[in-house]
């Protein structure tokens, strides 16, 4: 039976004709795999099977998953997110670890949960700074987290009544089933960087990886230093997104899954 193997132009470019015509033939795609997305069981050859190559600094590593939860492409990490995703796909958990550092130095705290919107549950990442945040090259000790925001698409919202609309350019990165980073356009025009990046991957529950591969999309909702708070259940989370809107002190974005 021949192998449904997707192998898109642009991982073909990183990994020669020869190589990907070896996936194609199945001389060296894997008879099964786990999804690195759902993190669930696949088979080339009765589902179709998207190859998704994981570039770092010095390394690249070749992943698969069900076409259904991601399509073939090529995604640009650090080094450091390859080698924990690498621990990760061979079985060493990583425990969550600290935020990395914005360009403005401000500690971004980040919080998975599952929030409920028009009776469905979405797929959200909460973010919220330990500390005002200036603007790069600004002497004033003001907070412009919202506004460089705005600037970049993220859309303000009085309340949780709708799904925002998609920030096309920016996504997030899942690989192994665990959150690495948030990633947005590169300046430059060349492919997306980490606008946020773990240090360690961190766990998201099956629930939320479930419905990240229903929707296609993770909800990103972002407000400033003390607005939401560390909350322990995701009731209590929609309680102060609900608090923040009212407050005209949150933003959000429908943003694509990369590498999920």
């Amino acid at each position: 039976m021949p192998r449904m193997l997707d192998v898109s132009n642009e991982v073909r470019a990183e990994i020669g004709d020869e190589e990907a015509d070896r996936l194609l033939a199945g001389d060296s795609a894997p008879g099964g795999y786990d999804c690195t997305s759902c993190r669930t069981p696949g088979d080339p050859e009765q589902e179709r099977t998207s190859t998704v190559l994981f570039v770092g600094d010095e390394t690249a590593v070749l992943a698969f998953a069900h076409a259904t939860c991601l399509p073939s492409q090529v995604v640009q990490v650090t080094e450091e997110q390859l080698q924990g995703a690498v621990r990760s796909i061979g079985g060493e958990t990583a425990a969550p670890g600290p935020q990395k550092v914005t360009p403005e130095q401000a500690v971004l705290g980040v919080t998975s949960g599952l929030i409920l919107i028009a009776g469905e549950l979405h797929p959200a990442l909460v973010v919220e700074p330990t500390a005002p945040v200036a603007r790069p090259g600004s002497l004033g000790a003001g907070d412009d987290f919202l506004p460089l925001l705005i600037e970049q698409g993220f859309m303000p919202l009085t309340e949780l009544s709708a799904v925002p609309p998609v920030l096309h350019g920016w996504s997030v990165l899942l690989a192994a089933g665990q959150l690495h980073a948030v990633l947005q356009p590169d300046p430059n025009g060349g492919r997306p960087v980490a606008w946020w990046q773990a240090h360690q991957p961190l766990q998201v529950t099956e629930g939320w990886r479930s419905a990240a591969g229903k929707h296609q999309q993770v909800l990103m909702f972002a407000a400033p230093v003390g607005s939401i708070g560390r909350q322990p259940r995701e009731d209590l989370l929609r309680d102060a997104l609900d608090k923040a809107a009212a407050d005209g002190k949150l933003v959000a974005a429908a943003l694509p899954l990369a590498g999920i």
